[in-house]
């Protein structure tokens, strides 16, 4: 090949690949980095339970663009958000379009975190969990993965707890870690106490004082859902764990 084919090739080749490597940063700006909202408060705008060290919020693409820097940065009377719950799927085949940006930052910026699936009552345990675990990769010090239940669409609750234990023992041997339930107290005590009571618990109970109302042990506790966290800008679900730092790091992922 002549010398000036040859210079203009290798220019061509260069070109592409400076092409091809800014076509990958524009979309990995676009997977990950969407825009920070700006918004700040003076204070998280609840009632924070008191006795509790460690507090956290749950996310969805309900709250929209996290500015996550302003989420952790945030403290109030010396009081800092520690964890943080994301939701990953949704059923058989739905994923939270926000999951991938918040499971990505919240690590980021120091924040534990856990992801969380939504029930079907009437899919496959199975089948969820497959879709959980294909999105869901977890990785040393992350919460252990999340079951959230919150309806039993007329199924009978024998049926429901059999789909429930599906679900929960195929993460449970995907993951090597036995799954928290989260659910509404009364929610818990009607369909689930007695047959799930060996898995971490958290329950979910608004605006009773400093406690949830159950009869079991629970490890955390999803006391309001209007809480306000700068740098998003939309209600947020506001969590405690229940105990020391210690145990908390016992609940982690190795």
């Amino acid at each position: 090949m002549p010398r000036n084919k040859k210079r203009i090739f290798f220019t061509l080749l260069l070109s592409l690949m400076a092409l091809l490597m800014l076509s990958s940063g524009i979309l990995l700006y676009l997977r990950y980095f969407d825009g920070s909202p700006g918004v700040y408060y003076k204070d998280f705008g609840i009632h924070i339970p008191g006795h509790y060290q460690i507090h956290g919020i749950d996310v969805s693409k309900y709250q929209k663009k996290i500015a996550w820097e302003q989420v952790e940065q945030m403290e109030v009377d010396h009081m800092k958000l520690g964890f943080v719950f994301v939701k990953a799927t949704q059923g058989t085949g739905t994923v939270d379009p926000r999951f991938e940006r918040n499971w990505y930052h919240a690590k980021r910026v120091g924040l534990v975190r856990g992801a969380y699936h939504y029930f079907n009552v009437y899919e496959s345990g199975r089948s969820q969990a497959h879709n959980f675990m294909q999105m869901v990769k977890l990785t040393s010090g992350d919460l252990p993965p999340v079951l959230d239940i919150e309806q039993v669409g007329g199924m009978p609750a024998n049926e429901l707890r059999s789909n429930l234990k599906n679900w929960l023992t195929t993460i449970e041997h995907h993951y090597c870690v036995k799954p928290i339930i989260y659910t509404y107290a009364d929610f818990y005590e009607d369909y689930l106490l007695g047959f799930f009571d060996d898995y971490p618990l958290w329950v979910a109970h608004y605006h009773n004082g400093d406690h949830p109302r159950t009869s079991r042990k629970w490890h955390f506790w999803q006391h309001n859902e209007e809480g306000h966290v700068n740098g998003i800008n939309a209600p947020v679900d506001f969590n405690v764990f229940n105990g020391d730092s210690s145990s908390f790091q016992q609940l982690l992922l190795p």
